[in-house]
């Protein structure tokens, strides 16, 4: 069976475009214009990854995948064939309306207090951070009004995912975090407390200012994040979940020499410091230094800053604990 959109995708998107736009560089290049280079898809130590820009197609050698680039899409992001599409849809460009649902956003964050006051309540205070993230509240309501507005029809919201089959904004009520290609809604009432849009959460947060650094700090959450960038640990990064998913555990394995730091939440019943060892041996493993950080109990990154009357020289104390 074939499916209209995938085909159209195909013919939009070139493969070496999207492959070069998750970092894969080749090594080399044969007469007739394939590439070489490392298999962005497993832990690659020679090149085994084939890519052929005539044919808009790819094959791995070494893990023994290939295809076109959905195909790769849903490989590299460890996603469904239909949140693949969604997922190059917004990175092509097709939909400018993701930017347009990001800009609404950021300008409710100030008309409505509630939110405001709940960014203030975890912690997020400086106006410099807010814009940096590009924070915004979904208050709900008037999105699919405002984007009609401005020429979109109801059905591509509802293909993009930012608003559901009964025409409701899917983040509703909620503090929205701009991510790559994708959005982070946290509930600041009852409801479901995360949410994404279809497409899978991608990469580590802020990956690409991350990377130069010898060590870097690992957390879930992205109000952890804002909490330990506001008191100056400028490398940190965040994978929004102890479950680390292909591209992340690519990202951290990259090659270059460092150490990373696992600052997990500090669960009651055990479960993020559990996962935050599982992690470190999966990374030692790779020739890849990581250390768990003990946090005082009941605690993550977040609650040791804005509730646990922790500071930077505090936390400082447990990064070096963890790797004495």
């Amino acid at each position: 069976m074939k499916y209209p959109a995938a085909e159209i995708l195909k013919q939009q998107i070139p493969l070496l475009d999207y492959v070069e736009g998750q970092d894969w560089k080749p090594v080399r290049r044969s007469a007739r214009g394939r590439l070489m280079g490392l298999c962005p898809l497993h832990a690659d130590r020679k090149p085994s990854f084939l890519l052929d820009p005539n044919k808009n197609l790819f094959y791995c050698y070494g893990c023994g995948r290939g295809g076109d680039v959905i195909r790769f899409a849903e490989l590299y992001h460890g996603v469904a064939f239909g949140d693949a599409i969604a997922l190059l849809r917004r990175w092509s460009g097709a939909d400018s309306l993701l930017s347009d649902v990001i800009k609404f956003y950021q300008v409710q964050l100030h008309r409505h207090p509630e939110a405001v006051e709940y960014l203030a309540e975890r912690g997020v205070r400086q106006p410099e951070l807010v814009e940096r993230m590009r924070i915004g509240y979904a208050p709900g309501r008037c999105l699919r009004a405002w984007l009609m507005s401005m020429g979109y029809a109801l059905r591509d919201l509802q293909q993009a995912g930012v608003v559901t089959l009964e025409g409701v904004d899917t983040f509703a009520h909620r503090i929205v975090f701009p991510l790559h290609a994708n959005l982070y809604g946290r509930s600041i009432g009852n409801a479901c407390p995360h949410r994404f849009l279809p497409g899978g959460k991608g990469g580590l947060y802020h990956w690409e200012r991350v990377r130069r650094y010898r060590r870097i700090v690992l957390v879930e959450g992205l109000f952890d994040w804002a909490t330990l960038w506001q008191a100056g640990f400028h490398n940190v990064t965040c994978s929004m979940g102890t479950g680390l998913n292909a591209t992340q555990l690519h990202q951290l394995c990259d090659g270059a020499s460092r150490a990373v730091y696992l600052a997990f939440d500090s669960d009651h019943n055990g479960s993020g410091q559990r996962a935050a060892r599982q992690l470190a041996q999966r990374l030692w493993t790779r020739q890849v230094e990581a250390f768990p950080v003990e946090l005082p109990d009941g605690h993550d990154p977040n609650s040791f800053f804005v509730h646990g009357g922790g500071d930077a020289h505090q936390f400082q104390a447990l990064l070096d604990r963890a790797r004495a």
